[in-house]
């Protein structure tokens, strides 16, 4: 399954609209006012789906993941990975590594195998970001990945 992750242009906060191949909302995403990045992510039709939440006061950027109002985990980068990111995300036992530039990152599974490749395009006025994900199950997930990355790469500038 194919999502194209786009931006919007002229916005308070976050916001961003996640498309598949046939240019079809699948996602659409609404920062909040809050302290640190929140993110709440809806379906096509509106119906609130979950968040990503930046903890602050964190040694490392740290994200609390929830699914509807449950926590269900958190995404975290590694400390010591200056030139290839590398990210823990303890509630489906994913780990993530981006490429030296930090535009693309690949998801592994427990075992190994690849959940979800993620590219930034580049030479556009604002993000957007095509994620490939391997269990259509997972891309729910893998988008509250690209959210909190985007949202780490937004607090350090």
């Amino acid at each position: 399954m194919r999502l194209l992750f786009k931006q919007r242009f002229f916005s308070w906060f976050d916001s961003y609209d996640i498309y598949d191949e046939q240019g079809a909302t699948v996602y659409t995403v609404e920062g909040q006012f809050s302290w640190g990045h929140k993110l709440n992510i809806y379906d096509a039709d509106k119906n609130y789906l979950g968040t990503v939440k930046q903890r602050v006061f964190t040694f490392t950027p740290t994200f609390d993941i929830y699914l509807g109002e449950t926590l269900i985990g958190t995404i975290s980068r590694e400390f010591f990975t200056p030139f290839n990111p590398r990210y823990h995300i303890d509630f489906n036992g994913w780990e993530a590594e981006g490429n030296f530039m930090q535009w693309d990152y690949v998801i592994k599974n427990a075992d190994g195998s690849v959940a979800a490749n993620i590219s930034k395009e580049l030479f556009h006025w604002t993000d957007h970001y095509t994620i490939d994900v391997r269990d259509p199950n997972d891309a729910l997930c893998a988008l509250m990945f690209v959210l909190a990355i985007d949202a780490e790469k937004c607090s350090k500038s």
